[in-house]
């Protein structure tokens, strides 16, 4: 991760048809193609990858999530439950929709806690989201069963865990919708783009017209179409489609890469006694696309992070003071600072991040070390760099 470290020929070829032909657009043209559609074709290789029966690409992973949620009816005042530890998108997709973030805690797997979501389940509730962050997953079994229990959504945020899977199945798969990303930094990229998939006929075809504003897609005119409900724009370009089916072909290419290399790290810091490592629920295995490890206390993960960064030990992530990915630095969610007015439901649905703490939190994400796995390394630049991560922390204990 990331799969533009590795662009290659593969990419250039399927980006050139798609200028070649000069339609740039997933709709429509169909004269001026010479049999491109990108879109579509990706979409089938995603529901290979994916073992699910249909695959909707969109502009993004934040379209996903909202494209998702509302395919499954997800709005005006019903509550999502969703992590403290995720990237702001989570909560912003959410809210787009009306919709109001609950937050809960996380475990040691990095994910929802299933103890927080029980207790914070309302009537209002309408769907538990779990983000699975880091290239891993959450207590799926546990979650599972308490949307059963109580009759609400699955939702997967898998954008950041393509090619982890959980009982052989890929994560992004196991709940009622998955949303994915292949933006810049992802596994896989198309530079901007997303996917919703799902098993789920009626969804899938909600979110096939939600995310083009309401088209049908029916016949071979697009002028002609009909709009059986409001929709919005979240189209991907053909440009972006291309990028990404030439990626989602050297999945496994890039997924054997990130494995030796998280690999060559995590048994060089397992020696450190002090050292343990996030939770892999049993039946799990994780992408490999970051290896996550905590250390004894808040003050001496802040200290290996800087030291980390001072010795040339980059892309590791000490997310506690992090602006982007945890809920202790989203002031302009707590302050509701927006451009305009949110509705009365949201606001009141939102006071309780005024005084709400999250503990249980805090005593994960402080201790935790998160350290993105490029594919760009040698085996022997990673080597390398285990023995000064090992040197680093043994330093800072």
């Amino acid at each position: 991760m990331p799969g533009f470290e590795l662009f290659g020929d593969l990419e250039r070829k399927e980006v050139h048809n798609v200028l070649d032909s000069g339609v740039l657009m997933r709709y429509g043209f169909d004269g001026m193609r010479n049999g491109h559609w990108k879109s579509k074709e990706l979409e089938t290789e995603l529901q290979k990858a994916f073992q699910s029966k249909h695959v909707q690409l969109v502009s993004s992973g934040t379209a996903a999530v909202s494209v998702a949620l509302a395919a499954a009816g997800v709005g005006a005042g019903d509550e999502v439950i969703m992590p403290t530890f995720t990237f702001v998108a989570s909560f912003e997709a959410i809210m787009m929709l009306g919709a109001i973030p609950v937050l809960v805690d996380i475990d040691d797997t990095l994910t929802l806690n299933p103890e927080a979501v029980e207790n914070a389940i309302t009537p209002k509730t309408k769907a538990i989201m779990v983000v699975q962050m880091c290239g891993s997953m959450g207590h799926m079994g546990a979650l599972q069963a308490i949307c059963n229990n109580h009759k609400l959504l699955l939702v997967e945020d898998a954008c950041q865990a393509i090619g982890g899977s959980y009982k052989g199945k890929p994560l992004g798969s196991i709940g009622d919708l998955g949303c994915f990303s292949f933006d810049f930094v992802k596994t896989i990229t198309c530079g901007e783009g997303g996917a919703v998939i799902t098993n789920n006929q009626e969804f899938y075809t909600n979110a096939d017209h939600y995310s083009d504003h309401g088209h049908d897609h029916n016949g071979n005119d697009r002028g002609a179409e009909t709009h059986p409900f409001l929709g919005y724009n979240f189209r991907i370009s053909e440009l972006h489609a291309a990028v990404g089916l030439a990626q989602v072909k050297r999945l496994p290419e890039f997924l054997d890469i990130q494995k030796r290399n998280y690999t060559i790290l995590r048994n060089a810091l397992s020696q450190i006694l002090e050292v343990t490592f996030r939770t892999i629920p049993e039946g799990g295995e994780e992408s490999y696309a970051f290896l996550n490890f905590f250390l004894p206390d808040l003050e001496i993960a802040r200290q290996v992070s800087d030291e980390f960064k001072a010795n040339g030990i980059d892309a590791c992530f000490h997310y506690f003071d992090n602006n982007w990915h945890y809920i202790r630095k989203w002031d302009h969610l707590k302050d509701l600072k927006s451009l305009f007015p949110i509705s009365t439901e949201v606001k009141q649905g939102l006071e309780y991040l005024q005084t709400k703490t999250f503990q249980k939190s805090d005593h994960y994400i402080g201790r935790n070390i998160s350290c993105l796995i490029k594919l760009s390394w040698t085996e022997d630049e990673v080597k390398a760099r285990a023995l000064k991560m090992v040197e680093i922390i043994q330093n800072s204990i």
